[in-house]
């Protein structure tokens, strides 16, 4: 069809009855409008059609019955319409790819074409405007065609509009008057439309009809047309949003199940997502800038404004239809991690200024708060939260955590049922598998290990008479998870004591100091039965454990840590419970600090202590055994390792009352242990008593024995790349550097430059690498994304397997074939030394020189294979 055809007779009739009187054709239209509806029918010419149409609006339909005009007119004229629309449409999305400068037939061809669109619109706009002034409240089903016709074309208009650009292949500019008149009659028949939908009335009662779906249609074809414009214009944008949400509430007890949910909110969320990135984007710019510009900052505002507009949209929408939400809670969970992954103090955030910061939370980010308020109490969200299969990118993983705490925060105010609800975990019959909130927390924490390393600050609690200050998220979980534990309801202690010791037997050091933190709080918060008790429970654990394990080491700081809170009297039950008299107990003994209890009896249980383990000695040496084989035991077996690891602190408690010349033994012995490479344990334990010398003042007989010792030991202890040890090496000798008379020593543990270094590092509180900020941030966020995949992989069933089971032999660094040569020959060379003593003490059995002779045709034949 095109529009350049001769203009037909009928054309005559058409100019006739446009002059007509408003009384002629109020009289006329039962005869004039069946022929004007044939014509319209039966016509092939785009302008004739124009004018029919704009004959029946503006003369005609003033004059019909508004509640027949679905029958008597749209009914029949805008099917017609819709047709003729697209037809154009196609005509000029085929004809745009020739448009050039030069051919002007096809330049006049597509401007006439646009011309008529224009006037099409024109005309509709006009129609619903007559429908909106004759009419109090209007019917859907009296006006079925109207309002679907009308979101056709106006969305194929938007469409095109936004395609424009490669619609017409960089020749916009010769038709861009056009369209821009075309998107305005677009805008302004939207606009009209929404102010007719707006006078709509639906009866509450009636559950299924027409109208019903009329509205739904309505509603969703608005939604395609606000994903079409939302980066066209954006106040336009917001103003169909708004109506959406309006109509939808206006009509909710009518369309609430026939709505797609699912689909509101997912565009909504997008919606909220991209004018968010867009406002850090111009905060980003205007830092970088370190801008004044009243333009951009007018921007930011306008853009942050219609941010919080999408999110007050998007609460109101979730407050009324909650119940049908169920699909969407993934949505809104993804859309609360996304935007606080790209917020501070996120890794993955953009660099803003503060007073930035500060705008877009207290007009943005406090409604996302709001709206997880909302959801404390829906079933579906809990379980896409704490969702045991949850696994989410490295970027999400700090925002996961910050959700957990803030919904934490909010349960102490919620009713009993919602707060067993996030603190349970799920039972079998139910279809996912639910975490408990404890357990996701410290899950979660887990996987911030980037964050806890930087570290990241967030803002402090408020106190009275106390500025807020900034925060580590160690600091900031630890504070709220207490604070939630004072106000944990008693019926669900059975989950915190669950969590708390679950975390504690973790792989991950940090969770488990985190839980041990949250336990001590517990214990100063409780009774003091309540500590007793769990101090109690603590010990067992730590006598049933089958070997060393971290799960030993991590009990056995709880245990230390817990007995400080305990009180006087329940400490005496403690005492009687697991006597120090009894050497089985010893194992319990090595973990608590005297410091702990009071002075009288602190002076017994040491005295009972020291009795037993020096008993414990004795029948090992009046079993035929001598210090050099103590050497070589230390490495081998668990049990020796236990009694010197106790021993040793216990050494350092009565050091001053100690005999120097057993002194000098103890450092001699600890000389040569440490050059065997002891369990971690051991030299932790040798730390302490080293630590202790300090303020020893060492008689001048013997400080050419001991003192050589001491810098050596210290020496090797600064040069161990175990930073734990590392750490605890430099407090010792740092106190011990502080206390001692023996100044001229402190040098010469100072054996190179790189320990040099070290050691003023410490002192000075720097750390040992200089590096930007920004460069440190990428480094953590990389070693973030490597570390974390193979911990990620890990299944349940490997977890439960490395769990409480007892090492067969200590595990070692991984070592070259020459130092294992070099380990071996040393354990050789000390059995040797060992029958040495021997034989200078007693004369030998009869049998040893057999096995001598025997050794040594085995060390032959090993010579024939070193040559």
């Amino acid at each position: 069809m095109s529009q350049e055809r001769a203009v037909p007779a009928s054309a005559v009739a058409l100019e006739e009855l446009s002059s007509w009187p408003e009384e002629v054709c109020r009289r006329e239209l039962p005869s004039v409008l069946p022929r004007l509806l044939s014509m319209y029918q039966h016509s092939d010419n785009w302008i004739e059609h124009i004018q029919i149409l704009k004959i029946i609006v503006e003369m005609f339909l003033p004059h019909m019955n508004h509640l027949t005009l679905e029958q008597t007119c749209f009914s029949q004229v805008l099917p017609k319409t819709v047709k003729l629309f697209d037809d154009m449409m196609f005509e000029l999305t085929s004809q745009a790819r020739g448009l050039s400068s030069q051919n002007l037939e096809i330049q006049t061809t597509l401007r006439n074409i646009l011309q008529t669109m224009v006037q099409l619109l024109g005309t509709l706009t006009g129609c619903v405007q007559h429908v909106c002034t004759t009419q109090e409240s209007i019917i859907l089903e009296n006006i079925h065609s109207l309002p679907s016709s009308i979101l056709h074309v106006i969305k194929s208009t938007f469409v095109h509009c936004k395609n424009s650009e490669s619609v017409y292949s960089g020749r916009l500019h010769l038709v861009s008057d056009l369209l821009q008149a075309l998107f305005k009659e677009a805008y302004s028949l939207q606009k009209q439309l929404m102010e007719l939908l707006d006078m709509v009335c639906m009866d509450p009662l009636i559950d299924e009809n027409d109208d019903i779906l009329d509205m739904v249609v309505v509603i969703h074809s608005l939604l395609d047309i606000c994903s079409v414009i939302s980066s066209m214009d954006h106040a336009f944008h917001a103003n169909t949003w708004k109506f959406i949400i309006k109509q939808s509430l206006k009509h909710q007890s009518v369309i609430k199940s026939q709505l797609k949910h699912k689909d509101i909110i997912t565009s909504l969320c997008e919606d909220i997502l991209y004018s968010f990135h867009s406002c850090l984007q111009l905060a980003e710019q205007m830092t970088q800038s370190d801008s004044q510009d009243n333009a951009d900052c007018r921007l930011f505002q306008k853009t942050l404004k219609l941010c919080r507009f999408f999110a007050n949209s998007l609460l109101h929408y979730t407050k009324e239809f909650l119940p049908f939400l169920s699909d969407s809670c993934c949505t809104l969970h993804q859309l609360y991690l996304q935007i606080h992954s790209k917020f501070p103090p996120s890794l993955y955030a953009a660099g803003i200024s503060k007073a930035e910061q500060e705008e877009i939370i207290g007009a943005f980010l406090v409604i996302l708060d709001s709206l997880i308020s909302q959801l404390l109490t829906f079933q579906p969200f809990v379980e896409v939260v704490l969702d045991s299969k949850l696994e989410l990118p490295c970027e999400l993983q700090f925002p996961q955590c910050l959700l957990l705490v803030a919904i934490m925060d909010k349960l102490p105010s919620q009713p009993e049922d919602v707060q067993t609800l996030w603190c349970t975990e799920s039972h079998g019959s139910e279809p996912t598998a639910r975490m408990s909130l404890l357990k996701a927390i410290f899950s979660s924490f887990e996987q911030c290990s980037g964050e806890l390393s930087l570290p990241v600050h967030l803002q402090g609690v408020k106190s009275k008479g106390q500025a807020q200050v900034a925060v580590t998220l160690y600091q900031h979980v630890c504070v709220h998870l207490c604070a939630f534990i004072a106000s944990f309801h008693p019926s669900l202690f059975p989950e915190l004591d669950t969590a708390l010791l679950n975390a504690v037997l973790g792989a991950n050091m940090i969770t488990s100091l985190l839980a041990m933190d949250a336990w001590c709080f517990l214990a100063r918060y409780g009774t003091a039965e309540l500590c007793a008790h769990h101090v109690t429970i603590v010990a067992h654990l730590i006598k049933s454990c089958p070997g060393e394990c971290y799960q030993l080491t991590n009990l056995s700081v709880l245990l230390r840590r817990l007995f400080f809170f305990m009180a006087p009297p329940q400490q005496v039950e403690f005492i009687q419970k697991f006597s120090p008299k009894d050497a089985e107990n010893l194992l319990l003994w090595q973990y608590i600090s005297f410091q702990a209890l009071p002075a009288e009896l602190r002076k017994q249980t040491a005295h009972e202590v020291s009795r037993v383990g020096i008993a414990q000695c004795r029948k090992w040496l009046g079993s035929s055994r001598t210090v050099g084989e103590l050497e070589s035991l230390v490495t081998s077996q668990p049990y020796v390792q236990q009694t010197l690891s106790l021993l040793l602190p216990l050494l350092g408690f009565f050091t001053q009352t100690l005999d120097p010349q057993l002194i000098s033994q103890v450092v001699s012995l600890q000389t040569s242990l440490l050059k065997l490479e002891p369990p971690d344990h051991v030299r932790l334990a040798a730390l302490d008593f080293l630590s202790s010398l300090g303020k020893l003042f060492i008689p001048p007989a013997i400080q050419d024995k001991i003192l050589p010792n001491l810098s050596s030991i210290f020496a090797l202890l600064l040069a161990d790349r175990n930073w734990l040890l590392e750490q605890h090496t430099l407090e010792a000798f740092t106190q011990f550097a502080e206390e001692t008379n023996h100044e001229e020593i402190v040098p010469q543990c100072l054996t190179s430059e790189e320990t040099k270094k070290k050691v003023v590092s410490f002192l000075e509180k720097m750390g040992f690498v200089n590096e930007t900020t920004a460069a440190r941030v990428e480094r953590i966020k990389q070693e973030k994304g490597i570390f974390w995949k193979p911990f990620a992989k890990v299944t349940v069933e490997e977890a439960k397997r490395s769990s409480l089971q007892p090492y067969v032999k200590r595990a070692r660094h991984e070592c070259s074939l020459e130092e294992e040569y070099r380990s071996a020959l040393q354990a050789a060379t000390g059995a040797l030394e060992a029958i040495e003593l021997l034989l200078q003490k007693s004369p030998p059995p009869d049998w040893l020189l057999v096995k001598m002779e025997t050794l040594q045709e085995r060390i032959d034949k090993l010579k024939c294979h070193v040559f």
